[in-house]
């Protein structure tokens, strides 16, 4: 249905003037006018897609665990590598109840003779005791030497502790405990340590002798 612009009277389909008012009706009017076309819904755009991104990362990540895989395998072929070499220098000689063992950092020697061990530990063993088995030892690396000797003795901890309070009478540390006994001696030839304490019906006995070339040379010289 279509509407004069003037007066507002219905029009008959196809009239140029308007029956009430006489008002030309004007060619742009339609002739039958219905209502507006309804919008087309908004549609919101998908974000883009960060595939060539994700790719990127994931050749980082294959990059840093091949690094990783490559270090690793380094370190293991480094580890047998050094190991081959210490195993290649390494030398271990017998000779009764003497062992000794030659390395690239040094030696170590063991010895069941009282004798000899009391010559390295720079103090007379206890009299009576008895060198324990395997119970004496010597290491040497670079310029610091180790001595140790382990004995036992059938008399008591207070009687053994008395002989060493006697050959260390300015002893760093002395404690005695029930059973038990510590004395800690420092001088030019290196540091003294001996061990005294009941185990069963046996005193055992343990000293050490740590010195360094410095020591030795200084001791000598005197």
């Amino acid at each position: 249905m279509a509407f004069c612009n003037s007066c507002g009277a219905s029009l008959t389909p196809g009239t140029r003037f308007c029956n009430k008012c006489g008002a030309a009706v004007l060619a742009s009017s339609p002739a039958s006018a219905g209502p507006p076309p309804a919008p087309a819904p908004y549609t919101v755009p998908a974000p883009p897609t960060n595939a060539g991104q994700g790719g990127g990362a994931l050749k980082v990540v294959l990059i840093v665990v091949g690094v990783l895989v490559l270090l690793g395998i380094l370190g293991v072929a480094s580890v047998g590598f050094f190991a081959w070499h210490v195993a290649r220098h390494t030398h271990v000689r017998q000779e009764g109840d003497n062992v000794k063992v030659e390395t690239p950092f040094g030696s170590m020697e063991t010895t069941k003779d009282p004798a000899e061990a009391a010559r390295d530990l720079g103090v007379d063993l206890y009299p009576g005791a008895e060198v324990m088995k395997n119970g004496s030892s010597s290491a040497s690396f670079g310029g610091v030497r180790t001595a140790t000797v382990a004995a036992e003795s059938s008399d008591s901890v207070d009687k053994v502790s008395t002989f060493y309070k006697t050959k260390f009478p300015n002893a760093m540390v002395t404690t005695t405990d029930a059973g038990r006994c510590t004395i800690i001696s420092n001088d030019q030839k290196g540091m003294i340590t001996v061990n005294i304490e009941a185990e069963g019906d046996k005193t055992k006995i343990l000293i050490s002798h740590v010195s360094t070339k410095s020591g030795t040379s200084d001791s000598s010289s005197n």
